[in-house]
């Protein structure tokens, strides 16, 4: 991370970074409309910094991206799993020149298109990975599937060149998605937006919404919020004509992207938008009646609601997150799903000052997805800020949490 230690703690990094622009508390406080007391208490641990929106404004005024501040570390353990060549093999794959253009990318006489079956299966192995939150998994096997979906578009032509530039588009989305989730989110980026180049050879609506919300989470994730919710309204009037007679994949897609958009708005602090795009979602839900996982979107009603905890979260509304968050049954999502509820759910516990219940809701996270809680940004700095400000010594069950996430030494 840029040559800074990734255990720190969000206030921590500020005052790193605060210190290397020369500024006082005072400075980089007023240009974030706070106090320096607020800003002393932040870079000290005793306020908690977990509001992106806020945490946005401060890496805007020290000239850094959000990602410096939340330090989401892109260090994949290796596992069984995940083999010895996960994120930089990704990145190889992304960053390969013969990409560029079709002059440069000639395949050899001999060279045998994958069977498209066969790269379908592949592609469905990465994104149930990805949505199982065995995210190694899906790093080590994504450069493979990208490479053999792009040999398939050079291959095929015909009805086959239109299968396999769908193909090539969600398997972009697949490497977005988890380089996003482990903070490669200039990565992200590339592959979301050479995924959409592909869906739009398609002539296939539900793929083209799918990139468009993969697009418009790529923006979101680099903080990029005005550009996202442009894109989520351009996206949606693209789409909407052809809901009338769509199936579950065109509403999903559609519903995604308006649940994108909500969580742009709501670390904007625009909670008129944020509650008119939740609306245009919940009725997309509506339309699908039951939780439904078209496109490897667990699109439905629950993630509808859960997304109401994160931007009541996200808006400081604690009390709503607390009112529908942990009485939400996510049993029959992914497992991602479940994980990123719960992990809002510690953090509305934390900020009321039940601590336990946090600790409790991090725990049951960890044993439905250890590696999504060792790599999400609210996790290491719930447990970083309960390690920096225990009366004591820790509990041994909160050491032992911080040690299997390697937030300590």
């Amino acid at each position: 991370m840029r040559g800074i230690n990734e255990n720190l703690t969000i206030g921590e990094r500020v005052a790193w970074y605060r210190r290397r622009r020369g500024m006082s508390q005072e400075a980089l406080a007023g240009l974030v409309g706070r106090t320096g007391d607020w800003l002393g208490k932040a870079e000290n641990n005793r306020i908690e910094l977990d509001r992106l929106s806020v945490i946005r404004r401060l890496a805007d005024a020290l000239d850094v991206s959000l990602g410096d501040l939340i330090g989401e570390p892109g260090l994949l353990d290796w596992t069984k799993d995940s083999g010895t060549a996960t994120v930089p093999a990704l990145r190889a794959a992304l960053m390969d020149y013969r990409q560029l253009t079709p002059i440069l990318s000639a395949p050899l006489p001999d060279a045998e298109p994958p069977s498209l079956d066969e790269l379908d299966r592949e592609l469905r192995s990465v994104f149930d990975a990805y949505q199982a939150s065995r995210f190694g998994f899906a790093a080590g096997r994504a450069p493979l599937l990208l490479a053999d979906a792009l040999l398939a578009v050079r291959q095929y032509d015909g009805p086959q060149l239109v299968r396999a530039n769908e193909l090539l588009a969600l398997s972009y989305q697949a490497a977005a998605s988890v380089l996003t989730k482990i903070g490669e989110s200039d990565l992200a980026w590339m592959a979301a937006e050479r995924g959409l180049a592909a869906a739009q050879k398609t002539g296939n609506l539900a793929i083209t919404g799918s990139l468009f919300r993969s697009v418009a989470f790529a923006l979101l994730s680099t903080g990029r919020l005005s550009p996202a919710m442009q894109l989520v309204e351009a996206g949606a009037a693209y789409l909407e004509p052809a809901l009338a007679n769509s199936d579950g994949d065109l509403v999903s897609a559609y519903g995604m992207l308006f649940l994108a958009g909500s969580m742009a708005a709501a670390r904007s602090e625009d909670r008129g938008t944020t509650r008119g795009y939740l609306a245009e979602a919940e009725g997309a839900a509506q339309r699908l009646v039951v939780d439904a996982n078209h496109l490897w979107t667990a699109f439905g009603p629950t993630n509808v609601a859960i997304h109401r905890v994160n931007t009541a979260m996200e808006l400081g509304d604690v009390q709503v997150a607390l009112d529908i968050g942990p009485s939400l049954d996510t049993g029959k999502l992914p497992a991602e799903r479940r994980v990123r509820h719960l992990l809002d759910v510690a953090r509305a516990y934390n900020q009321t000052g039940r601590t336990e219940a946090a600790v409790a809701a991090v725990l049951n996270a960890e044993q439905i997805a250890p590696e999504q809680v060792q790599h999400h940004y609210l996790s290491r700095q719930l447990v970083l800020n309960w390690i920096r400000n225990a009366p004591g010594k820790p509990s041994f069950e909160l050491d032992r949490l911080a040690r299997r996430m390697h937030v300590v030494g």
